[in-house]
This record gives structure tokens, C-alpha cells and sequence, in this order.
């Protein structure tokens, strides 16, 4: 079976200027592995809002933190610049700044 290939710094830089662009300036965005994880908050205890995961070259999934910061799989499947856009016209209380 053909291992994920992993993301690259230059997707977390997007899906950053993607969501500052946006007005969600409080959230980061950060490599790891296969996916590109956002957060905001401290980085010793961040809050997780969102992942999304390589699933081809160019298709990501979208996962989002659930209240305990587990990551929850959703059915969305697009680029990277979709699933975004998606998350910030579609679920914007998920990026919800948290005290």
C-alpha cells in the first residue's frame, strides 16, 4: 500500500494566508506529517479548530477537534484551497478565538 505523501511547508503558508485574508487572524497553521493542522493560543497548549489531511496529490480531508480536541473525520473531500474557503463561509464558528 503507497504511504501519504506529506505536506509541504508551502500548504501550511496557504491555508495561513487563506484564513488571515479572511479575517481570522488569531489562527496558525502548521505541518505535520501528511496534514496541515490550525490552531490558535499558546503553542505549549494550543487550541485545535481544524486538520486537513493529504489524501492524493491534490485532494485533501477534512477533520475537525471536537470539544476535548480529538480530531473527528468529516466526509469532506477537495483541494486544499476548497476545503478552506469551506470551513471559513461554512463552519465559522469553528474558528471561534477561545480565551
Amino acid at each position: 500500500m503507497p504511504t501519504k505523501q506529506a505536506a509541504e511547508p508551502h500548504h501550511a503558508e496557504r491555508v495561513e494566508e487563506l484564513l488571515h485574508d479572511a479575517g481570522v487572524k488569531h489562527a496558525r497553521a502548521r505541518k505535520y506529517g501528511a496534514s496541515v493542522i490550525v490552531e490558535s493560543g499558546s503553542t505549549r497548549d494550543p487550541v485545535k479548530h481544524f486538520r486537513i489531511r493529504r489524501d492524493t496529490v491534490h485532494l485533501w480531508c477534512l477533520d475537525m477537534a471536537n470539544h476535548r480536541g480529538q480530531w473527528e473525520r468529516t466526509p469532506f473531500r477537495k483541494n486544499l484551497d476548497e476545503l478552506v474557503l469551506m470551513v471559513i463561509e461554512t463552519f465559522p464558528w469553528t474558528l471561534t478565538p477561545i480565551a
